[in-house]
């Protein structure tokens, strides 16, 4: 019990105490608030965030003493009580040391601030009296301020009347000066201008006192001089010599001298007229004389369409543009003078002055530099449209459909030139194809003269478009036509530009295949129809597409513009072309074989040949050629799709009774004393295989090429046999023969079956046309076509 008493004795004293340390500890330093100073302060910003209500906090802004009292009684024993007791005490009388400190400290502040408030309440009673004598000052000098203004008003008045008094003596004086002043400035080779000034300002007074006889003899007079001084202007006006200005001023006089404005408006034209018709004379002394037959050869242009565009609009349209100013700024309160004249008067010379460029336009024969030709047509236009500002002529459209006939035919021209340059690349392709090769050294192949023709030509094609482009430049006055907005984006450049030389290179390209060789003309080398070919087949995979994505990125169409060609038709006209082009190939390829194997046929003694030892020579160059083909043809096409060959392909006997056409039960009796109807026989078998089409459509790769070349070939040389009588060792010689071929184009074909069937049809033939039909056994045949 005592040691808990302790304990709680020691807890509040250290409480207490660390209280006391708080609240005494430190002289000059801060206390911690306590009691009444604690409730009017309140508790600190963090000490209210982290302490939470609590009733029994003394300290806490919840205190309440019942609960606090509470708490102690139930949870204290009486030692902590008489503790917490004295606890109480010392913080009562720190707490009241406290406010008498704070009292004293604070006294004089107070003392200070009453003696501060008495003297700013003498002040402002001063200050008060200072501005009482403030206003009585100003009321005093506001109204001596009105005293001396209404002397100023009489004063001002008064010189007034005087001033009026002398201006009406200087009037009077300068219309007695008026006819000397006139008669000195209005005299030949002085300022007539100067006396015109004088007399206006003169004549409304003198016809206003003209009642007076004094002011009639100043009129009369003055009068009399201008008369003679408007004579001598209307002298002026008639002399040819006289500059735009001059006329001017000389016109605007007239008017001021109230001359009748029509006949100043009839001679005003008269005298333009002849000086602009000059300027156009001396425009067209540059341009070759027309000829209508076009027989004439035209002579080169003195100077290029730039310098002539800026002569006529520094000259003529310039002085136009002058005249139309000065002819509305001088007759513009004479309505009746003008009349329509001025319009008709500029449509007729603007009309002439189109002509005349339109004929130098023409000159422009070559592709020449279009940015010059850009750069005219925008200085042509800007100064046609500061004139139609002024005077709304009718050439106002020919103008403009003037700036678009020089853009369409210069778009014509660049698709000729792109025309020829594509005939030119394959000119060169044509030479490299036929240019002799030294022994050892090979010549460019089909993948980079195709790479070299394509890139040429698209290169060439990108040009076009950068230069076309000039036309529609932000900087140009005339891109803003509508013409060139969408007509021209579209209809020129798109369809008459880009899908013209597209669809004129495939009816080129194609024109190889369907149009025959003229009489005496080379015809065209199977290689440039290979490489055509493909070049027509890469437009229709790529080239087409990223043609028109670039001419519609760089002339967006409109749209509500015209319609335009879509891309899947040009590629459609590509893939024909290129489809064309592939079975002119096979059938030109095909027909060269052919021809040897016709020839080999044709020109030998099959009845009388001796028993075959060898190979023919011709079936060795067949297959040289057909090799020769695979290879060239591989350079530009895959591979293909072959069907699946059979194990024994190579090695397969080759029989003029072959087990596809000839049962084994009718070969026994194939003898002289036992004829069979080989006729009828190949004629049922036929109607049990597969029918091989000759001449049908090929794909595009080397498989599909190869096997149509041999189908025209064998084709050939089946209706060769045909036509022919064979002995024994005639129809030996086509079964070597043919074995030879079996033996090496199996390979090259899709279907081995197209092959055999068509050899097999050969060897029935052959059979057929024999007289002695008795074949050759097959090991033999093997050993010769081994041997050979």
């Amino acid at each position: 019990m005592a040691e808990a008493e302790a304990a709680g004795s020691g807890t509040e004293s250290g409480g207490s105490s660390e209280t006391g340390s708080a609240a005494g500890g430190g002289g000059g330093g801060w206390r911690r608030p306590h009691g009444p100073h604690q409730r009017y302060y309140g508790p600190s910003a963090a000490d209210a965030a982290e302490a939470a209500p609590d009733p029994a906090d003394i300290n806490g802004p919840h205190f309440d003493p019942e609960v606090y009292l509470t708490k102690v009684r139930s949870e204290c024993r009486l030692g902590e009580l008489l503790s917490r007791e004295a606890t109480l005490g010392r913080e009562i009388r720190a707490l009241d040391s406290d406010m008498q400190t704070l009292l004293y400290e604070n006294y004089n502040k107070f003392i200070s601030a009453t003696d501060t408030i008495r003297k700013m309440k003498v002040d402002f009673r001063r200050m008060e009296a200072e501005m009482d004598d403030l206003a009585s000052n100003m009321a005093a000098i506001s109204a001596s301020s009105a005293r001396v203004s209404a002397a100023l008003q009489d004063r001002h008045r008064r010189g007034a009347q005087l001033a009026g008094v002398q201006a009406l003596l200087r009037k009077l004086q300068s219309l007695v000066e008026v006819p000397g002043r006139l008669r000195r400035w209005a005299a030949p080779g002085a300022d007539p201008a100067r006396a015109l000034q004088c007399y206006t300002r003169a004549r409304a007074v003198l016809r206003h006192y003209r009642h007076l006889p004094s002011f009639r003899a100043i009129e009369d007079e003055s009068h009399s001089i201008m008369a003679e001084l408007a004579q001598r202007l209307r002298a002026r006006l008639r002399d040819e010599s006289l500059d735009p200005k001059e006329l001017t001023e000389c016109v605007e006089m007239l008017l001021q001298l109230e001359e009748p404005p029509e006949e100043l408006c009839e001679e005003f034209l008269s005298h333009a007229g002849a000086r602009l018709e000059a300027e156009l004379a001396a425009l067209e002394a540059e341009l070759p004389p027309s000829d209508p037959s076009g027989t004439a050869s035209t002579p080169p242009p003195v100077s290029d369409i730039l310098d002539f565009v800026d002569r006529g609009s520094s000259t003529f349209v310039s002085n136009l543009c002058l005249l139309a100013a000065s002819y509305r700024s001088l007759f513009k309160e004479h309505p009746g003078a003008g009349d329509g004249r001025l319009e008709a008067f500029a449509s007729t010379l603007t009309t002439r002055y189109f002509e005349l460029l339109e004929r130098r336009l023409a000159l422009e024969q070559g592709l020449g530099d279009t940015s010059l030709l850009v750069r005219a047509l925008d200085r042509f236009h800007r100064r046609l449209r500061a004139l139609l500002e002024l005077l709304p002529v009718a050439g106002a459209e020919a103008g403009a459909a003037l700036v678009a006939r020089a853009a369409r035919e210069r778009v014509a021209r660049y698709l000729r030139a792109l025309q020829t340059f594509f005939l030119g690349c394959l000119g060169d392709v044509r030479q490299a194809l036929a240019a002799p090769r030294p022994p050892g050294k090979d010549g460019p192949g089909l993948p980079d003269l195709l790479a070299t023709l394509s890139s040429s030509v698209l290169g060439q094609l990108k040009a076009v478009l950068a230069y076309v482009q000039l036309f529609t430049a932000r900087d140009v006055a005339f891109a803003s036509l509508p013409f060139f907005k969408g007509e021209f984006c579209v209809e020129a450049v798109r369809e008459g530009l880009v899908v013209a030389f597209v669809r004129w290179l495939c009816r080129t390209a194609r024109g190889f295949a369907d149009s025959p060789a003229e009489r005496g003309a080379p015809a065209a080398p199977p290689a440039l129809l290979l490489l055509l070919a493909r070049l027509c087949l890469d437009y229709e995979a790529t080239t087409i597409s990223y043609i028109l994505t670039l001419t519609d990125e760089q002339f967006p169409p409109e749209d509500t513009g015209p319609a335009v060609t879509p891309g899947p038709v040009l590629c459609a006209e590509a893939r024909g072309a290129a489809q064309r082009l592939l079975d002119h190939y096979v059938q030109v390829q095909g027909a060269a074989v052919a021809q040897m194997l016709r020839k080999s046929v044709e020109t030998r003694d099959w009845l009388g040949t001796v028993e075959p030892r060898n190979v023919r020579a011709v079936m060795k160059r067949v297959v040289e050629d057909i090799t020769a083909i695979d290879v060239q043809v591989g350079q530009l096409f895959e591979e293909g799709v072959r069907r699946a060959q059979s194990s024994d392909s190579s090695r397969r006997a080759f029989s003029v009774y072959s087990s596809s056409r000839a049962p084994g039960r009718y070969a026994p009796s194939y003898t002289p004393s036992a004829p069979v109807d080989t006729h009828l026989l190949s004629n049922i078998q036929k109607l049990f295989s597969e029918r091989i089409d000759i001449f049908s459509p090929v794909e595009f790769n080397k498989v599909s090429v190869l096997t149509g070349i041999i189908k025209i070939s064998l084709k050939t040389l089946l209706e060769c046999v045909r036509l022919r009588t064979l002995g024994r060792f005639g129809l030996q010689q086509v079964q070597v023969d043919g074995h030879y071929l079996q033996l090496y184009l199996w390979r090259f074909a899709a279907d081995e079956r197209v092959v055999q069937g068509l050899l097999d049809e050969v060897a029935a033939s052959a059979a057929h046309r024999c007289l002695d039909p008795v074949p050759m056994e097959h090991s033999v045949v093997e050993l010769i076509c081994e041997r050979g």
